[in-house]
């Protein structure tokens, strides 16, 4: 099993490119399902989750051929199965997302329960609930969810709460519906607006992405289209926080200010410098890091999926800052890692208070899932002596090559079995 040693402290310095967001590819790929015709896309992400969706798409009839950052994929036409199972997709609970496409161009989905991170219950009834509003008949048995309509109709559908996954599922099942769908109280996030663009590429009509209310107009059939991927917002702000962290000086380019707004404004409060471009984010830090905290929220607020590199961020402040997630109720499990660094954190419950600063050693840490693999890796950067992250599948289902870009920033970072 790989991990990755790294040796502490160091300055991270100088530039990276940014890469696709996987939280973006990963239903924009599930869309191609909708399909009649070749998808070119651009920008696709190198990460484990991707090719695990690539795989479940060729297992359901779509074949891909992959040039650098480019990936074709064509509808094969011949019968296919209409299930995703769990021995491919138990690793990633993006998987679910194929369930509103098959739904809608083939009228049948069978689709095993997800996996991905252990962060805390990530129930899938709000996607299911509207779709049964969309008119399907939904059963739940034997870890698999089956799905069925003749023709999905449109309707007005308000979400309990908004979910990004339950959004962008409706948003390609309306999209082959019969009729218009309202769909309200939606989630915000920069994903559901990409994946609504490559919808209206393929030929949808949609309204409001980005808003909380969108309509869409159910067409009868999608063609291709040709489509970037937007950039990882996650992957740019964990090098951004890096850079306040080593109280170094990153450039990160092609990176979206307006998608990493919530954060550029901690690191400025801080006492991070911040420097936005038309085409790039550059943090600096050489002084002292003021304690600022955080509450995470859905877009347009602070990001849970930054929340575990902004505490390990908070280590290095002088003085008392508090983290409180909002999102998953169980998204602490990398502190006992960083406590056993030297952090001083204390948890209640799903609020954490962070002492600072802290003399962080180096030692052998277990990441827990995808994000709290990012933030041991940086803690890794500042601690004194020697550093082992084990367990790092997980950080290779989010980021591209996270060592090659430490690397080239000067990060004394290696892979090894």
């Amino acid at each position: 099993m790989q991990k990755l040693r790294i040796y502490g402290p160091t300055r991270l310095q100088g530039t990276i490119p940014v890469s696709g967001a996987k939280n973006a590819a990963l239903p924009v790929l599930a869309a191609c399902l909708l399909a009649d015709a070749e998808v070119e896309l651009h920008n696709v992400p190198s990460v484990q989750d991707i090719r695990t969706m690539l795989r479940l798409l060729e297992h359901l009839g779509v074949e891909n051929e992959r040039l650098g950052d480019a990936v074709i994929l064509r509808p094969t036409g011949r019968a296919n199965p209409d299930e995703a199972p769990y021995e491919l997709v138990k690793t990633m609970r993006a998987s679910v997302l194929v369930l509103g496409p098959l739904l809608a161009r083939r009228g049948h989905a069978r689709v095993s329960l997800p996996g991905g991170c252990a962060i805390g219950v990530r129930p899938i009834d709000l996607h299911l609930t509207a779709l049964e509003a969309l008119g399907a008949k939904v059963t739940i048995e034997h870890g698999y969810v089956e799905a069925r309509a003749d023709r999905l109709q449109g309707c007005r559908h308000r979400f309990l709460k908004p979910t990004v996954g339950g959004t962008e599922n409706l948003l390609m099942a309306a999209s082959m519906a019969r009729g218009t769908t309202v769909l309200e109280n939606c989630a915000r996030e920069p994903e559901i607006v990409d994946l609504a663009r490559m919808l209206t590429a393929m030929g949808a009509v949609i309204e409001g992405a980005g808003e909380e209310t969108i309509v869409i107009e159910g067409q009868d059939r999608l063609g291709g289209a040709t489509h970037a991927i937007i950039p990882d917002r996650i992957q740019d702000g964990t090098y951004l926080i890096g850079a306040a962290l080593t109280r170094g000086d990153v450039t990160v380019d092609g990176a979206r200010s307006a998608d990493l707004a919530p954060l550029l404004a901690k690191l400025d409060e801080i006492g991070a410098q911040v420097e936005v471009g038309d085409d790039h984010i550059r943090v600096r830090n050489d002084g002292v890091l003021k304690p600022r905290s955080i509450v995470t929220e859905p877009f347009p607020g602070f990001p849970t999926d930054l929340q575990a590199q902004y505490m390990t961020l908070m280590t290095q402040a002088e003085g008392v800052s508090t983290v409180s997630e909002t999102v998953f109720e169980n998204r602490f499990q990398h502190v006992p890692e960083l406590v056993r660094m030297g952090a001083d954190i204390r948890i209640d419950g799903t609020y954490a208070r962070i002492h600072g600063p802290a003399a962080l050693t180096g030692t052998s840490v277990m990441a827990t899932d995808l994000r709290a693999s990012a933030c041991l890796v940086l803690a890794g950067l500042v601690a004194r002596g020697e550093t082992t992250v084990h367990r790092i599948y997980h950080l290779d289902r989010g980021y591209e090559q996270m060592e090659s870009k430490l690397q080239m920033l000067g990060g004394r970072v290696e892979r090894i079995d």
